[in-house]
């Protein structure tokens, strides 16, 4: 009796085990497995000196605020974080206001497409996706519109990951990846048809410099619209409590630094862009964008004990404890910007490269 005991308590815990696991860790069908967790690009064994070399910035802020340095910073912090992202929230590594009836993968989707549609693409034309992740929104948008998207992203694992997801979608012949920095990138002037970054472009130190790199590369009278991470009008520099939870925010995700929203026409037309439109995407009658966060609190802590285990046994690389840590705290922080109305992940910025260039951008 005690034997059947013991055997039913195992063959119970294997398969709650498996549960956790397989069943439900991944957040979406085709995402990555619990078992397959890495440090992207760094080798195992390396993966908790890196994640002690990106707090490192944090010791310095002034050296984050170095655009030479900015590549290397951006580069651990993906590399630490692409598969906990896949795993955990799905291959879309962004925000989107809730819809009321909709999934939040449908919800995901609406939010990438309407970027597509605001920059009035026709099939076959050739547009750029500014810090493209593992092509979630590339994928989606090259099949809403049909048009052919280049991503670039900073991260080498990043850029494999995307090419290995097009491959499976079906999606190769319309999207390509490149590895490379969106402060300096490898295309020649005038040769796309539209861009769009959604939640990308707040790792760079300076906005205009990556605003003139896509100025650059743009056809005149091509489109650009971009979903930018900003504080709002409520917020309040001289609140301790509310700063904290700006910091929070950029510590757990990269950022060089949160900008205005004021901040962000004024930039464009900087380096020589027309605005048409600009808008805060979260602003009501928008449902909170952050209710996902809330709601995946169980799930949080739930995946922490999975990767508690794995890390233990020595499936996971030893540091990604402290990565997915340091994640959950960022969740914490994120909803706390969303509740009380002090950061916005979305405020969108639709921008136009005149017809006859009127001045040169600015250096």
């Amino acid at each position: 009796m005690d034997s059947l005991a013991l055997i039913c308590t195992v063959a119970l815990l294997g398969g709650g085990l498996y549960w956790f696991v397989c069943i439900l860790g991944p957040a979406e069908v085709k995402g990555k497995r619990a078992v397959d967790l890495s440090g992207g690009s760094i080798s195992a064994e390396k993966v908790q000196d890196n994640y002690n070399q990106y707090w490192s910035f944090f010791r310095r802020p002034k050296e984050i605020e170095k655009t030479e340095n900015v590549p290397d910073f951006v580069d651990t912090f993906y590399n630490l974080v692409t598969d906990i992202y896949e795993w955990g929230w799905g291959q879309s590594f962004h925000f989107s206001p809730s819809i009321p009836g909709k999934s939040d993968r449908e919800s995901t989707r609406l939010h990438e497409e309407m970027a597509v549609d605001l920059i009035k693409v026709s099939p076959n034309q050739k547009i750029l996706d500014v810090g493209c992740g593992v092509g979630g929104p590339m994928r989606a948008i090259a099949a809403h519109s049909r048009a052919k998207v280049v991503g670039i992203t900073i991260n080498e694992y990043q850029v494999n990951r995307a090419k290995m997801h097009n491959k499976k979608a079906g999606l190769d012949s319309l999207c390509d990846v490149v590895c490379g920095n969106f402060l300096e990138m490898p295309f020649e002037d005038n040769s796309f048809d539209g861009a769009y970054s959604i939640e990308a472009t707040c790792h760079a130190p300076k906005l205009e410099e990556v605003y003139a790199e896509v100025y650059r590369v743009l056809k005149p009278g091509a489109l650009y619209v971009s979903y930018e991470w900003v504080t709002t009008e409520r917020f309040n520099g001289e609140d301790e409590e509310q700063v904290e939870v700006i910091q929070g925010i950029e510590r757990g995700d990269a950022l060089p630094g949160l900008r205005s929203y004021k901040d962000i026409a004024e930039t464009a037309k900087k380096v020589g862009f027309e605005v048409v439109k600009e808008k805060d995407l979260a602003m009501p009658p928008a449902k909170p964008w952050w209710t996902r966060l809330k709601m995946g609190r169980i799930a949080y802590w739930r995946n922490h004990i999975v990767v508690t285990v794995l890390a233990a046994l020595g499936i996971a690389p030893k540091g990604t404890v402290a990565v997915h840590e340091m994640l959950v705290k960022t969740a914490d922080y994120l909803s706390r910007g969303g509740d009380s109305g002090i950061f916005s992940p979305m405020y969108m910025i639709l921008c136009r490269k005149p017809h006859v260039t009127s001045h040169e951008p600015s250096s």
